[in-house]
């Protein structure tokens, strides 16, 4: 699978800048580089030490194109595990293009997406979710994402998942050896050491299956809807949480007939404020779906703030509002709900005690008044829900999907134990079990996995 030929990629971000950074990976690279280099030392790239940048000239034939620095690393001491070259220019298009026109005409070719990362993988630089996290480290955008991405690139939770297979590998084989001497009253295989061992993979396969809820909106962004009757002011509050006029405000009922989302950043969190159609019955076919809209984004939301119009309350709306609410509760129960007495510069005189227990937030979006208190409600969900990461928190579907896939394996295993099933059985079930897990951390892989993984990578990573 590995190639043993030369690659190229610009590596910073196409168009203009003050400096690019073109590399180069591959057992030539060196040599290649080192055609068109003049070192302001006049010393060659060949004869130089790894690891260190030196000043000198990409020159074609006579030609200077560009002033650069060099930086060289020899394998097995780089990224890619392989020689490997870094030139710093000026970040001309023109200048780009030529020197990469110029190392093109040497025996390299343009990387794929990822090729870089992927060699790192194939080298045994990195196991294979600490190359998938290099993506998540380059497109985290805020400060939870980073540490999360960090975490994971840093080994996150590959040693523990290593020690559970090698133990898993290890009862395989005392079952595989028991089999070979069936003819004998012997018994290698330990089944309550065994049930000991599944009930600890258990926990810890869980705990991390468990942790994916958290990783993955911290990675993609809390979403959060702000749901209501129509008039209550939804689009006003996105608009003053947004700090921007990004939805359309009208006293028509029915206005916002779709979804509208943006975001902002929230003590180092990404979060997706969604204002709805508002809910109500309504023969508008147009307005109905989006009403439909409503429900699925609550289905999908980390937090639903219910705006309710205080200006507005009496005795048959508090008792509509009491049973909608305990209704939300019961069916989105993994959602925090936040209920918001909007208009609360208007008086009423109607108790709103049967409310109470709902912890309502009295603000007025069209005044901003109190908006910082339902901020601060977000900002609590959202320290406490970074206080959860640590280093085996998960946030990749494919992650996700193999753990709990050998969840399901080792769960069958359980169940046959204590149905007495005979060995063979178990070892089938053990060893698919190992499978999975080494198709998480990349011990198996094949090209079909390995190229749908590296093809979202940018090219020049």
């Amino acid at each position: 699978m590995i190639k043993n030929d030369n690659i190229l990629a610009l590596a910073s971000p196409s168009g203009v800048g003050a400096i690019s950074l073109i590399r180069i990976s591959g057992p030539e690279s060196i040599t290649i580089v080192d055609k068109f280099f003049k070192g302001a030392e006049n010393i060659k790239l060949i004869d130089q030490d790894a690891n260190k940048v030196q000043l000198g000239y990409i020159m074609d034939q006579d030609r200077v194109i560009d002033k650069v620095l060099v930086t060289i690393f020899r394998n097995p001491k780089s990224y890619t595990g392989e020689n490997l070259v870094e030139i710093s220019c000026h970040g001309s298009v023109f200048i780009q293009q030529s020197i990469i026109q110029l190392f093109l005409s040497s025996n390299c070719r343009i990387a794929n997406a990822g090729e870089f990362t992927m060699r790192s993988f194939l080298n045994g630089k990195m196991d294979l979710s600490q190359a998938e996290s290099v993506a998540d480290l380059i497109s985290s955008n805020s400060e939870a994402s980073h540490r999360l991405a960090m975490n994971q690139m840093r080994g996150g939770f590959k040693k523990d998942i290593n020690e559970l297979r090698m133990e898993l590998v290890n009862f395989a084989s005392l079952i595989e050896l028991e089999l070979d001497f069936s003819q004998e009253d012997v018994e290698f295989a330990n089944m309550k050491e065994l049930n000991k061992l599944l009930d600890k993979i258990t926990f810890s396969l869980k705990k991390l299956i468990d942790s994916f809820k958290t990783g993955n909106v911290i990675k993609n962004g809390i979403p959060i809807s702000i749901v209501g009757e129509p008039n209550t002011g939804k689009s006003t509050l996105l608009n003053i949480l947004l700090n921007e006029e990004r939805a359309i405000v009208s006293s028509i009922a029915g206005t916002t007939r779709d979804t509208i989302e943006d975001q902002i950043n929230i003590n180092g969190v990404v979060c997706r404020f969604i204002d709805t159609a508002g809910i109500r019955s309504t023969d508008d076919e147009i307005e109905s779906i989006g009403i439909e809209r409503t429900f699925k984004k609550m289905k999908e939301s980390e937090i639903v703030i219910f705006l309710i119009d205080y200006s507005n309350l009496d005795s048959k709306k508090i008792n509509f509002y009491k049973e909608y609410l305990n209704e939300i509760e019961e069916k989105f129960t993994s959602a925090k709900l936040i209920t918001v007495f909007n208009k609360n510069d208007i008086k009423t005189d109607i108790s709103t005690s049967e409310l109470e227990k709902f912890n309502p937030i009295q603000i007025s979006a069209k005044e901003n008044i109190n908006i910082d208190g339902l901020k601060n409600e977000i900002i609590n969900y959202v320290n406490n829900l970074t206080s959860q990461i640590d280093n085996s928190t998960i946030s990749n579907s494919r992650h996700y999907d193999l753990l709990n896939k050998t969840y399901e394996e080792i769960h069958k295993v359980k169940t046959s134990i204590a149905n007495k099933i005979s060995s063979d059985l178990l070892a089938i079930d053990i060893k698919q079990a190992i499978y999975y897990l080494g198709e998480l951390t990349g011990e198996i892989s094949n090209d079909e996995i390995l190229g749908n993984i590296f093809s979202k990578f940018c090219i020049g990573k």
